[in-house]
């Protein structure tokens, strides 16, 4: 815990404790320590070593603390939200992180002086003990300017009693139309309440309360929703991504590592000329015996090549599925390197929740998007990628509703379009465009690049380090 040469600059990172928020995190981290940045980044002893493998190439400074213990209805030795038995338990786990404050400024102290830290907009804790040693707090919150920008404007509708499938125009964005329903149940209540929107009204605060909001994105894709965004609301908006962008593994380190079972089957598929569609669904989405069912049947009856990434075994819901689809189809259980399997060669479509993480690394991997969203914002993310940049097809429901069932019908037809049809060689077409441009963005004079490089210097230049 030694404190770092005070001629350095010293950023404190502290991501939440899941899949989804670490590595983006990780990625951050790359970018600040290519500007000869002191790095000391948070975790907990079970998440650790996933820490440590994935920084091993740094010198990034870890320190764990202590998760708390014995909190009721979270299992044992659940340190990350992609071990929890159901999402439900998702509000205790995330208030459960408050009992780590006493720990984290402990080691806080002896590590200053600290230029200013990131942290995860579900830590809002962390502002306090910014505060407590005058350190500027910046907000990590993993969401696009987009669906924050159509969150704070279409609130008056949500607070309705209307149809929750009726389309709206957005107050301000006219040529966007949304439902109730793309928004999760929480906030579509007139007089909204629960564990979940209490703790979702905290972190609001918090984040309104902090230096800055840091973006995974880039302003050429979002200008409009990013100068909405701070034109009407604090903090700052600062777009300094893709992250996904950075950084790519050494191509020693590529060579001496033993590939996965995943990446060479991809290289087979690549080797014999075959385009895979690439399936997964995030660590935290959940999905019934019955849609998980008509998910094997579509992919069987679409006869393309398919790598899919699921949590659990598909014969349970569908016996012989694997057996049956083995010629051009792989399922894995295990954890993958998503931004690696985005860019390999074989890889032409990505049938995905869309996650905004998700988004962004297909985006960068110039690869059009199966849009079937199922919770938190991934709705909005999912009318971003069919509507508003065009780079991909949303799955069909049986009602038409944006929640509803989908059949097996349902899901083959947009996947075959993407892999084979007119509009998948547009949506590829765009991708490829877009991708290029956040490649761009954080290269040396692009967008996000000035754009950190302003927020640095903002950071520090009237601050003793």
């Amino acid at each position: 815990m030694a404190s770092p040469p005070t001629t350095c600059i010293h950023v404190v990172l502290f991501p939440f404790m899941s899949k989804g928020h670490t590595i983006p995190i990780f990625d951050l981290a790359r970018l600040l320590l290519n500007r000869n940045i002191s790095i000391t980044i948070f975790t907990t002893p079970v998440n650790r070593p996933f820490f440590s493998k994935s920084l091993s190439d740094t010198n990034i400074n870890i320190i764990e603390i202590p998760f708390p213990e014995n909190i009721e209805g979270i299992p044992p030795g659940v340190e990350s939200t992609d071990k929890l038995p159901s999402m439900s338990l998702f509000p205790l786990f995330a208030n459960a992180t408050t009992l780590m404050q006493p720990h984290f400024e402990l080691a806080l102290e002896s590590l200053l002086p600290v230029s200013f830290m990131i942290t995860d907009g579900f830590l809002g804790w962390t502002l306090d003990s910014a505060n407590k040693f005058g350190i500027p707090r910046l907000v990590s919150n993993g969401m696009s300017s987009f669906s924050s920008a159509l969150s704070r404007s279409f609130m008056p509708i949500l607070q309705t009693q209307l149809s929750d499938d009726e389309l709206f125009e957005v107050p301000d964005f006219p040529w966007i139309k949304l439902t109730r329903n793309d928004f999760d149940l929480h906030f579509r209540d007139p007089e909204p309440k629960g564990p979940f929107f209490d703790f979702t009204m905290r972190l609001v605060i918090s984040t309104s309360k902090s230096y800055g909001l840091l973006v995974n994105s880039f302003y050429e894709l979002e200008s409009v929703y990013v100068d909405h965004c701070n034109r009407i609301s604090t903090p700052k908006l600062w777009c300094v991504g893709p992250f996904c962008a950075v950084y790519e593994p050494p191509k020693e380190q590529q060579e001496r590592l033993e590939k996965p079972s995943y990446i060479k089957w991809l290289d087979d598929m690549l080797e014999q000329g075959k385009s895979v569609l690439y399936v997964a669904f995030g660590t935290q989405a959940e999905i019934s015996p019955e849609q998980y069912k008509e998910i094997t049947m579509g992919l069987e009856k679409s006869e393309v090549n398919f790598l899919w990434v699921v949590r659990k075994s598909i014969d349970d819901v569908n016996e012989g599925f694997e057996n049956r689809v083995k010629t051009r189809g792989l399922v894995v259980t295990e954890w993958v390197d998503q931004r690696e399997i985005l860019n390999h060669g074989s890889v032409q479509v990505f049938l995905s929740h869309c996650g905004w993480n998700s988004v962004i690394e297909s985006i960068c991997a110039k690869v059009p998007i199966v849009a079937w969203p199922m919770m938190a914002e991934q709705h909005l993310n999912a009318r971003m990628v069919v509507e508003e940049i065009k780079i991909g097809l949303r799955v069909e429901t049986c009602d038409g509703s944006v929640r509803g069932f989908v059949k097996c019908e349902g899901l083959e037809k947009p996947i075959r379009e993407l892999m084979e049809g007119e509009k998948g060689k547009e949506a590829r077409k765009k991708v490829e465009e877009i991708g290029e441009a956040a490649i761009n963005a954080v290269k040396e004079g692009g967008s996000s690049w000035k754009m950190l490089n302003e927020l640095i210097h903002e950071l520090t230049a009237t601050r003793q380090v």
